[in-house]
């Protein structure tokens, strides 16, 4: 033994070390100190679902079809299928295609995921055709290189992007309008919004799309709240997109929620009736919080929130652990599965909004890590939520990354030739759309005869960095007329007119323009967004074509000049 008496050691014998064994090593004092050892972590509990992949108690893949119909799934009788089963099996799975699918080695069908010699097209009708069991088994065969490989091929629109929060944990107008106009500077293709009192929406949702067309016409902006409040919010014209509708991996989960997948479905149909873009909202670890996993794996449920929401026909799915992010990457492979679960979403053609939007950890070398893989391979939406103000103004719970971490993620992208979606932009182009937003709502509150804004608060989200610098509002003037403007007869074409009359042209021309996507519909392909010109880059004109070196989506000249010109390089030439 290492402490022993003096008395036990034979003669002769050196004593090396203090018989107090309380007395600590000064290096694992050290470690015990940094941030990492401030996150939670846990050992696998496989039993309860407390394990991110392949768990012992998820089912073996397998289909019957007979006569056109799933009669047999993952061994499952028919009889005894659960609503997410026949929900699955009857809307969510290429039937045609499934046995063939299914008898192919996962083996073979991770390495034909990562070939760059066989062409997403080919692989696709076998992957829409797998079960939720095979879906997990297929992942679990590759390690994480493999699955960034493959995500960079599966996604279905060539061109990555990204998408911000913006909110403010006082819910002022001003403050928002002004940082969605910089994120949209910035390059954001998304914003969403939320809010700390309920009754704030319409105000935080009018803020966000009236701030965000000022900084460049054509972002997508949404306002997480109630999923009815979200649609009659979509529907007065005030955002563009849904995203937090959420799915879940269990039937006894749903039900908690008073859901089915038939209740979400028709939700779905209600958006795109109304030319509304929508996602759904699912991610590991949410069966786990709600101790109704069933002892199957996080990823494995994953999958069935994932074909749920294909069956569905939305566009797409925002996933990667989302608000339960803690719970994957507490366990072994955790992070792993949170990218798998945004592979399986590539790998039956929808849209991934990959997360990233929750913190996590206290490490910021643990946080670069767990952005590193859809950084690098790119997805539809890098984050489904970069803060895009400081964290403490992050009314979603704080992001991966916030608005401090700008000209990292910049040099980021630098140093890696890489797009994440974003652009370095100069402190005086960021004060002057920041302003324009402001002033602009500052005269539609007027016109409309809600609570005044005053040139104080204008200058204070002109120059200010989040919500300590905006001076308080009268939050019960506030809410009596943002209730007005809920229930009343205000539209997104109201907001137009009077930015229109009153000087405010190219940002009246911008908000119409969102507003006529509502009649085409353009933009309710899969992973459509809308650039600055208003042309829709989606799934279907932009095709991810990738087969290695040479394809798929590769930066333009005029884009890599926009990356590398951080504002900290000097010119060698000029020294």
């Amino acid at each position: 033994m290492l402490f022993q008496s003096m008395n036990e050691r034979e003669e002769g014998e050196v004593e090396i070390a203090d018989t107090n064994q309380h007395k600590r090593s000064n290096r694992f004092k050290s470690l015990d100190e940094k941030p990492v050892n401030q996150d939670g972590f846990a050992k696998e509990w496989p039993e309860e679902g407390l394990i991110a992949m392949d768990s012992p108690n998820d089912p073996d893949p397998s289909v019957t079809v007979k006569e056109g119909e799933i009669i047999e799934m993952d061994g499952k009788q028919r009889e005894d299928f659960d609503f997410i089963d026949f929900f699955i099996a009857d809307y969510a799975i290429n039937v045609e295609k499934a046995e063939e699918a299914l008898a192919i080695d996962s083996v073979e069908l991770a390495q034909r995921l990562v070939d760059i010699n066989i062409p997403r097209e080919d692989i696709i009708e076998l992957t829409t055709a797998m079960t939720p069991a095979k879906l997990a088994e297929v992942v679990n065969q590759m390690n994480t290189l493999e699955m960034m490989m493959a995500l960079q091929k599966m996604r279905a629109r060539k061109t990555p992007g990204n998408q911000g929060h913006c909110t403010s944990v006082k819910d002022h107008p001003v403050q928002i309008a002004a940082d969605a106009a910089e994120a949209a500077l910035r390059g954001f293709d998304e914003i969403e919004t939320t809010v700390g009192v309920a009754r704030y929406a319409p105000f935080n949702a009018l803020a966000q799309q009236l701030g965000s067309q000022a900084g460049r016409g054509g972002v997508l902006t949404q306002c997480a709240v109630e999923e009815a409040t979200e649609l009659e919010l979509g529907m007065k014209g005030l955002t563009t997109y849904a995203e937090t509708v959420s799915v879940y991996g269990t039937e006894s989960v749903f039900k908690d929620g008073d859901d089915t997948p038939w209740s979400k479905a028709f939700l779905a149909s209600g958006y795109a009736s109304r030319g509304l873009k929508m996602r759904f909202t699912s991610g590991s670890g949410s069966e786990v919080n709600m101790g109704q996993a069933e002892g199957k794996s996080m990823v494995y449920l994953e999958s069935r929130c994932v074909l749920v929401t294909k069956g569905c026909g939305v566009q797409g799915l925002q996933n990667g652990g989302i608000s339960c992010i803690a719970i994957p990457s507490a366990v072994p492979s955790g992070i792993r599965g949170v990218l798998a679960e945004n592979l399986i979403t590539t790998m039956v053609d929808l849209e991934v909004a990959s997360g990233n939007d929750q913190t996590f950890s206290h490490s910021h070398k643990r946080q670069m890590a767990r952005t590193f893989p859809q950084l690098v391979a790119g997805t539809d939406l890098i984050f489904s939520g970069y803060s895009t103000m400081p964290n403490y103004d992050d009314m979603f719970a704080g992001s991966n990354f916030d608005s401090y971490d700008y000209d990292d993620y910049n040099v980021v992208q630098r140093d890696l030739k890489v797009d994440g979606g974003l652009k370095p932009i100069a402190e005086e182009d960021a004060i002057a759309v920041r302003n324009t937003a402001a002033r602009a709502i500052q005269v539609v509150f007027r016109e409309l005869g809600f609570p005044q804004i005053t040139d104080k608060e204008v200058e204070a989200a002109t120059y200010g960095d989040g919500s300590d610098d905006m001076p308080d509002r009268d939050q019960a003037a506030d809410l009596k007329a943002a209730e007005e403007l809920m229930e009343g007869d205000i539209t997104g074409l109201d907001i137009v007119e009077i930015l229109a009359d009153h000087g405010f042209d190219d940002l009246a021309e911008n908000m119409l323009n969102m507003l006529k996507q509502r009649i085409s519909g353009d933009y309710l392909h899969t992973s459509a967004v809308i650039d600055g010109e208003f042309n829709v880059t989606s799934g279907v004109n932009d095709r991810n074509d990738y087969q290695g070196p040479g394809t798929g989506y590769r930066m333009s000249e005029e884009r890599w000049e926009e990356i590398k010109d951080i504002r900290h390089a000097f010119d060698p030439e000029e020294v």
